[in-house]
């Protein structure tokens, strides 16, 4: 299960969350895949505060890319461990 604090919502915890890749076309936000949502859904948007100041080069955010692509992909076949259980288990060793 997907879990990401809520901003606006203090305390809460989103579940089942996607994320989707879009850009800006004259000011607005488009999405690049289409996205199944009811008429009216409240959708929260998080981008960057300074993407200028991005300190990797292209090479370093396309590995950072494909990490992340692996690491969601081992999620969706339920190749994870409970962050919980791991921190457990590491006191567990101390």
């Amino acid at each position: 299960m997907c879990r990401l604090r809520s901003r606006s919502r203090p305390g809460a915890i989103l579940t089942g969350v996607k994320s989707v890749r879009a850009h800006v076309h004259s000011g607005q936000i488009v999405l690049d895949e289409p996205v199944d949502l009811p008429e009216g859904a409240a959708v929260e948007v998080l981008f960057p505060e300074h993407d200028n100041d991005d300190e990797l080069t292209a090479e370093e955010r396309l590995e950072l890319e494909a990490a992340v692509e692996e690491g969601s992909a081992d999620f969706e076949r339920g190749d994870f461990e409970d962050a919980r259980a791991f921190a457990l288990r590491l006191v567990a060793r101390s």
